[in-house]
């Protein structure tokens, strides 16, 4: 049983947008949509999808308008329909949500310190923990695989959650999640076993 895949798990990172191309926390949902850069990387990402035959039984999609516009174009690939886990959602920012590093930096000198240099400490302390983010994440895709027992999924949603996906299988502390670098637009690839969990490959991004 030691080598017997549960579930394939697929993940699709949502598009560019303006927030994503100017580095800038978000965990707002209905903001902002896919800008003309995210479109084409759907466009190529769901491209790759058809060439490499990647098969899929469920695609999943996160609730936000930047992961319902994906998941759109690669269902429509698919011809199926997706559905939306409403709580796999970002890391929630508090107050430093919409603004850069480097705003954070000027406006919240002291805090943006403890961000740097101590992730696992929730900064701002209106935000989630990245432990309790990536316990959070993992509760969900365990979710996933025990609902998709022998399928091959695929989950449309954020660089974040991704990131939380690859700590949780990798068994990285949660603290190391943002040196973990995962583009719009890209494809990452893991296998659940019953006893273990394997990264296929991570941050594929079509050229």
């Amino acid at each position: 049983m030691y080598f017997s895949r549960k579930c394939k798990i697929t993940y699709i990172s949502h598009g560019a947008t303006i927030y994503s191309e100017e580095g800038r926390f978000s965990d707002v949902l209905n903001y902002p949509p896919l800008n003309d850069a995210g479109q084409e990387e759907v466009e190529k990402i769901t491209d790759y999808l058809r060439r490499r035959a990647i098969k899929n039984d469920k695609i999943y999609s996160s609730a936000a308008t930047r992961t319902l516009q994906t998941a759109e174009v690669i269902a429509k690939l698919y011809k199926k329909n997706y559905e939306i886990i409403e709580d796999l959602t970002p890391r929630r920012c508090g107050s430093f949500n919409g603004l850069t590093y480097e705003q954070i930096e000027q406006k919240y000198p002291e805090e943006f310190k403890v961000l740097v240099t101590n992730p696992s400490i929730a900064t701002p302390g209106d935000a989630e923990s990245v432990g309790d983010f990536v316990k959070r994440i993992s509760g969900i895709i365990d979710r996933i695989v025990e609902d998709n027992i022998q399928n091959r999924v695929i989950i449309v949603t954020h660089p974040d959650v991704i990131k939380a996906a690859i700590c949780d299988a990798l068994n990285i502390p949660a603290a190391s999640l943002p040196r973990i670098y995962i583009k719009t637009g890209s494809a990452t690839q893991i296998s659940y076993f019953e006893s273990w969990k394997s990264l296929i490959y991570s941050d594929y991004t079509p050229l």
